[in-house]
């Protein structure tokens, strides 16, 4: 099992940020421009049984991700979704808003499991987890920015 936490202090207070990450159109804004990936579906917003599937690209190969929120949820502070369907042997993702003053600390903590086949190769967990972490800066910034205007 592989471990990914990245964190970041957005100046707005967790309301803000909570109402941000509700948005109908929220995984299209935190998409990284250099990230294809296609919204299938999104039902239930944040709650418990919500639903998000979408496609994504590993290399000419599309991938189907079809993720569900857990019932570990608490409005204004934490949700978390895992992967039903996907690429990896498994995937939580907890999303934590932690408040500081009129800030929030946003954390994203991730749980994964490569599939057996790539364990055998050192260097894919270290690949994955730079990724994640390009990718998490991206939508940390773009929060960042939405949620302080």
């Amino acid at each position: 099992m592989q471990t990914f936490q990245y964190s970041s202090l957005i100046d707005a207070p967790a309301e803000t940020v909570w109402a941000f990450h509700e948005r109908a159109d929220i995984l299209d804004i935190l998409t990284p421009p250099w990230q294809p990936v296609e919204v299938l579906r999104r039902e239930g917003g944040l709650g418990p049984g919500a639903i998000s599937e979408f496609r994504l690209w590993l290399g000419p190969l599309p991938l189907t991700w079809l993720a569900r929120h857990t019932d570990e949820y608490e409005p204004y502070r934490l949700f978390t979704d895992i992967q039903v369907e996907g690429p990896l042997d498994s995937w939580t993702h907890r999303h934590r808003f932690m408040p500081e003053a009129d800030k929030t600390r946003l954390i994203d903590d991730i749980t994964f499991a490569l599939p057996a086949e790539w364990i055998s190769a050192p260097l894919i967990a270290s690949f994955v987890k730079q990724r994640l972490h390009d990718m998490f800066a991206y939508r940390h910034q773009v929060t960042q920015r939405e949620c302080h205007r």
